[in-house]
């Protein structure tokens, strides 16, 4: 989830950004919502604020500029490291705007990655090469508020209903790593939230736990074959006019390298039941865990899977290229997509594509389906 200068063949060494790219990066707004919503999971009393050791309450980040309640914890505070940027230092897209598919296929190219969100008959596209600079998109799709999310480090590309209770959620990043996943932050609080598995780990609403909402990473093409009249998450720009970030370039390069470890340190990355950056389908339902490589699922086409307690069918479909492998997003390796569905009924589930090592760290007795 961070910006890097690219001095080494494998990427192994990580540097953090200087202070010209961390000004350029330095942005953000706040906001707010007092709209009705539908409740998520409530917050967690047992366990939340119990230290397991006395190491467990030493966060190893600063806490400046911070108004989150830090003695409210279901996690380690030990266990986040920051990742270079501050807060909002990588600033989510509170305002999003958007274009048509003409308008669109001028700058995107044919098998560049987007995530593809359906609701309420409304589709919309949220390019890879814009967030991969900004990692969370605070929108409204059909009534519906949502956060559309993705992290670099860990290929995570997650959307969540950000209504809790009786309040509409806004997101940012923290600036801050667990296991090499993007820590976001709800500005009405201040918690701390994983965004792989989307629950509240430190702060008020430590314990609660968003709603994830059924979307998926597919290429342009596919995208606008399939949606005609779908929108397209236009690149944000600057008062004057320019863009606020060289959108279509690919500040990770080489990252995507299924042998390599991540930059970060991540629990799952001495798991060697797959290599460390193999990309998994992971669904989690029941109280169930798999994760499927897409080697696989490349292989096979189809898997019919059961998990907690439903069938379901998982499909790949080539085209869609990795945002993270070359310099230019449009220029990565074709590594495919995938969509998961009810085997009767053919309703789409919710589901993610990471790599291997972030299932590994944080869901480590997933079933692994070849």
């Amino acid at each position: 989830m961070r910006a890097w200068t690219h001095q080494t063949e494998d990427m192994r060494s990580p540097l953090l950004i200087g202070a010209t790219v961390l000004a350029l990066l330095a942005a953000g707004c706040g906001g707010g919502s007092d709209k009705a919503a539908a409740p998520a999971d409530e917050p967690a009393s047992a366990g939340v604020g119990q230290a397991a050791s006395a190491g467990d309450d030493e966060l190893g980040v600063s806490r400046a500029g911070w108004k989150t309640d830090f003695s409210r914890h279901t996690v380690s505070l030990s266990e986040f490291e920051g990742g270079g940027p501050g807060k909002d230092g990588i600033p989510a897209i509170d305002d999003p705007s958007f274009t048509d598919i003409g308008a669109a296929g001028s700058w995107l190219e044919a098998r560049e990655p987007v995530i593809e969100l359906e609701l309420g008959g409304e589709a919309r596209a949220y390019p890879l090469q814009i967030l991969i600079w900004h990692e969370i998109a605070n929108d409204e799709v059909a009534g519906t508020p949502v956060a559309v999310t993705f992290c670099p480090l860990c290929n995570t590309a997650i959307v969540f209903d950000r209504r809790l209770r009786s309040r509409v959620l806004d997101f940012g990043t923290t600036g801050n790593l667990r296991n090499s996943d993007l820590v976001m932050y709800d500005r009405q609080t201040e918690s701390w939230w994983q965004q792989f598995g989307g629950e509240a780990v430190v702060g008020d609403l430590a314990g609660a736990k968003l709603v994830h909402v059924p979307a998926r990473i597919v290429s342009w093409e596919d995208f606008a074959s399939a949606h005609p009249d779908g929108q397209v998450l236009d690149r944000p720009k600057t008062a004057d006019g320019s863009f606020e970030r060289p959108y279509g370039k690919n500040p990770y390069a080489g990252y995507d390298d299924a042998g390599s470890p991540p930059f970060f340190g991540a629990a799952g990355s001495s798991d060697r039941r797959l290599l460390p950056k193999e990309r998994v389908v992971f669904v989690d339902r029941g109280g169930e865990a798999v994760a499927i490589p897409f080697s696989a699922l490349a292989r096979r086409k189809t898997i019919e899977v059961e998990v907690g307690g439903e069938r379901l069918e998982v499909v790949w479909k080539p085209g869609a290229r990795s945002a993270l492998d070359a310099g230019r997003v449009a220029d990565g390796r074709e590594v495919g997509s995938a969509q998961v569905r009810t085997a009767e009924g053919g309703k789409p589930v919710a589901f993610d594509t990471p790599f291997w090592f972030a299932v590994a760290a944080f869901e480590p007795d997933v079933r692994i389906v070849r």
